[in-house]
């Protein structure tokens, strides 16, 4: 069964896992452990990511907290009637730990509940503390291309019996800290979540599309796309701007700089006669709102009907706010949009996204010739070669007219998350003249010597993964990955998704 409003999926030799059929992180297989520790009645004891400082890891910082108090405790241990959900999932369930700046990961858990599907892909059901429990659960993620199956057992971190990291704010709810645990086993330890980007935990969550988008050079009908991904599979985050003068921190009135937030929800509501178009921010550490036009406290909902009112406006002090969509792209520096497939941006049932991938690498002496400006060795980076059909009629008509997204990742190979140095990395796509769609063969430096780049990323970044929305005409193109400077060795993953049919191939033949 695929996932949830999953693209139509077309697999090479090295991509055939689905959510459904994962592999086994660390070859730890669920179903295994969970019989043996019930059979040999006893509760599962995860040597791989045990219960000592080594899973909690070395923070770049000195921690706020003791690390030699630190026990590990069962949940059963702490209450007397663990649960793994106490009345279903909802982003208001948790709380940050003191320790752990994972605002990142916590703002995209807020976005996971609002999902049952994909909740229920990363988080398997018939997990629980009474029937068959040993101890034993398990969690997925999509990591750099393929899902995965986390086993873990169900030791967490605590102080004076008070968890560590991430809690429910109902005593005997563990899914969060349960949820915690696994994706830090999948980075190296707790300390490997301090610091990153909303988008990573998002990707991994969904496996599909991230679009990106920087809220200063945001398209116009931006709002209109939020709309719609509210409507489809989608989660949702945003992080803040820095302020560097009084004036900017002014501006932010109680928005917390460099933070990452859920996108909740987006209302159009009617003021006074005018339409004002609203988006619902969620703040993971549970206070600190908005302060400005739209927040709990402003007039401007009284310039509202009743009704809007009820559906609205609520003031309680628990992280959720909104805000009009101007202060939102002012005060906002960008928002990352994750689903497993991009149909909901033409509204039609009948258009459907098709998704490849392939699994490549840099190799420094034969495939790594960084940027563009390294006119020398540019042409020997890997070469992926894409024909792009004639769209249907149905696709053609009246829609978004880009058709094509391109998402490059470097794949991490180092155990722990923080100790893997990003590349800078980017992509350019050429147009194949029709003279030259019989060549065969990798193109030489001639190639890109003499023509521009129909698209590419903007610039080199350092992030994990970039990736870029465009419009290509019918006809055969070249996707050419590369890191900034020759040289530089690293695994990575390519994928286009795109609404035309498409023909992806890589170029195998290095001779100029």
């Amino acid at each position: 069964m695929p996932p949830p409003d999953a693209c139509q999926h077309n697999p090479n030799e090295d991509d055939v896992n689905s959510p459904t059929s994962p592999l086994n992180f660390l070859d730890q297989n669920y179903q295994e452990l969970h019989q043996n520790s019930l059979t040999e009645n006893t509760l599962y004891n995860d040597e791989l990511f045990p219960p000592d400082n080594s899973s909690i890891g070395l923070f770049d910082d000195e921690p706020v907290v003791d690390m030699s108090q630190v026990v590990w405790k069962r949940p059963s241990e702490l209450v007397s009637d663990p649960n793994l959900i106490v009345d279903g999932v909802s982003r208001f369930d948790y709380a940050q730990g003191s320790v752990l700046g994972n605002c990142w990961f916590l703002a995209s858990i807020g976005a996971l509940t609002f999902e049952k599907d994909i909740m229920k892909q990363v988080m398997p059901a018939e997990q629980s503390f009474t029937k068959d429990y040993a101890g034993i659960f398990h969690f997925r993620f999509w990591r750099f291309g393929k899902w995965i199956d986390v086993v873990i057992d169900d030791q967490l971190p605590t102080i004076d019996d008070e968890l560590l990291f991430v809690c429910s704010k109902t005593s005997n709810e563990f899914w969060p800290a349960l949820l915690e645990k696994a994706y830090a086993k999948v980075c190296g330890s707790y300390a490997d979540l301090n610091a990153g980007f909303i988008s990573e935990a998002l990707m991994d969550f969904t496996g599909g599309t991230h679009m990106y988008y920087q809220l200063n050079t945001a398209p116009a009908d931006l709002w209109k796309i939020m709309e719609c991904a509210f409507k489809s599979k989608t989660l949702i985050g945003c992080g803040s701007n820095t302020a560097t003068t009084p004036e900017e921190n002014e501006i932010l009135c109680g928005i917390v700089e460099l933070h990452a937030y859920t996108v909740t929800g987006v209302f159009e509501v009617t003021s006074d006669e005018n339409t004002v178009n609203l988006v619902r921010l969620l703040n993971p550490w549970g206070e600190e709102e908005w302060r400005g036009d739209w927040s709990d406290g402003s007039p401007l909902w009284d310039t509202v009907c009743e009704e809007v009112r009820k559906i609205c406006h609520e003031v309680l002090n628990n992280g959720e706010f909104w805000m009009s969509m101007e202060d939102f792209t002012t005060i906002f520096e960008s928002i990352d949009i994750c689903c497993s497939c991009p149909d909901f941006l033409d509204g039609s049932s009948e258009c459907h996204w098709t998704s490849i991938r392939h699994f490549g690498r840099w190799n420094a002496g034969t495939t790594a010739g960084g940027d563009i400006i390294k006119t020398e060795t540019f042409w020997t980076n890997p070469q992926f070669r894409v024909t792009i059909d004639e769209l249907n009629e149905e696709c053609a008509s009246g829609q978004r007219p880009e058709n094509t997204l391109v998402s490059l990742m470097q794949n991490h190979e180092k155990k722990n998350r923080n100790s893997q140095n990003n590349l800078d990395i980017g992509f350019y796509v050429f147009e194949i003249p029709l003279e030259m769609r019989s060549q065969s063969g990798r193109f030489s430096s001639e190639f890109f010597i003499e023509r521009e780049p129909v698209a590419q990323t903007d610039g080199l970044v350092w992030l994990r993964e970039v990736m870029k929305f465009f419009m290509l005409e019918p006809g055969e193109y070249l996707i050419v990955p590369c890191t900034e400077n020759p040289g530089e060795t690293a695994s990575f993953v390519l994928s286009i998704f795109s609404k035309n049919e498409t023909h992806f191939e890589l170029i195998q033949e290095t001779s100029e």
